[in-house]
C-alpha cells in the first residue's frame, strides 16, 4: 500500500494514468470525486465533456456511468442527462446496518488473531491521521487514511474482496461523512474513535472491540437529521 500523499490522495482534477481499463480509471476518478463531494448532488455530468475531460471516447464514460448508476451515486435519464443523485437516507439505514454487522466481525476476528503487526499498521495511520487534525486543507487525505486504516483491518482477517463490496455500497455514507467532516472536533472524534478500535482488538476482547466498531461507525448515522437540515438539497425529498 502506498502511504504517501501522492499514493492515498486523488486530488481534485480528472487522471485517467496508470493501471486499469479506461473505464475502470474513469469510474474510479468520478466516483471519488463524487464522494469527496466535488460533484455535488444534482450536478449535470455531460458525456462528451467528459470524454473531452478525461481524453477517452463517449463509450468508457457510458460504461463508467452506467457502473456508478449501480452504486446509486448517479441517476441516468435516457435520451436527456445524467446527473449526480442525492443521498438516499433509506439506503444509508440499509447499508449502514450493513456495514455494522460486517465491521464488528472483522474487529471480533482482529482480537481472537492478537496480530500486534497488523496493529502497528493501523495506529500508524492514526498517527498520520492525528498529525492533520483540524487543518481543513487536508481534509482529503484524512479521509483516505480513514479509509486505509479500515482496509488493514480488512487485509488482517483475509477478506479484502469484502471490504471492496462494502466499499461500493458506502456511497452515500460516505458523502455524509464528507459532509461532517469539517465540523469542528469531528477528526478528532474519528482519531478517538480509532484509537478505540485499536484498543479494543489489543485487549484480546472480541466484544469490547465490537462495541468500539459500533460505536464508531455509528457517529454519522446518528447525525443525519442534523445534516438533512443542514443541506436540505443534498438528500432525497429535500429542496428543488
Amino acid at each position: 500500500m502506498d502511504l504517501s500523499a501522492e499514493g492515498l490522495v486523488r486530488g481534485g482534477t480528472a487522471r485517467i494514468d496508470g493501471g486499469g481499463t479506461a473505464v475502470d480509471r474513469v469510474y474510479e476518478d468520478l466516483r471519488a470525486r463524487i464522494i469527496d463531494m466535488q460533484l455535488v448532488p444534482d450536478a449535470t455530468l455531460g458525456r462528451s465533456e467528459l470524454a473531452q475531460e478525461y481524453g477517452v471516447s463517449q463509450t468508457p464514460v457510458r460504461e463508467a456511468l452506467q457502473r456508478l448508476e449501480e452504486d446509486g451515486l448517479v441517476r441516468i435519464f435516457p435520451q436527456s442527462k445524467t446527473v449526480v443523485a442525492r443521498i438516499d437516507e433509506a439506503q444509508l439505514k440499509e447499508v449502514h446496518f450493513l456495514r455494522v454487522a460486517i465491521e464488528t466481525e472483522v474487529v471480533r476476528r482482529m482480537a481472537e488473531k492478537g496480530d500486534m503487526a497488523a496493529l502497528k499498521r493501523a495506529r500508524s495511520f492514526v498517527r498520520m491521521q492525528e498529525a492533520l487534525q483540524d487543518d481543513p486543507s487536508q481534509m482529503v487525505l484524512f479521509n483516505e487514511l480513514d479509509r486505509a486504516f479500515h482496509l488493514t483491518l480488512f487485509e488482517t482477517v483475509g477478506v479484502p474482496a469484502l471490504h471492496a463490496m462494502l466499499a461500493r455500497r458506502l456511497g452515500h455514507l460516505s458523502r455524509c461523512q464528507r459532509l461532517e467532516l469539517p465540523r469542528k472536533g469531528k477528526m478528532s472524534e474519528i482519531i478517538h474513535g480509532h484509537l478505540a478500535v485499536v484498543e479494543g482488538i489489543a485487549s484480546g476482547n472480541p466484544e469490547l472491540a465490537a462495541a468500539a466498531m459500533r460505536g464508531h461507525i455509528g457517529a454519522t448515522i446518528r447525525r443525519i437529521a442534523t445534516l438533512r437540515d443542514e443541506f436540505p438539497d443534498y438528500f432525497e425529498g429535500g429542496t428543488a
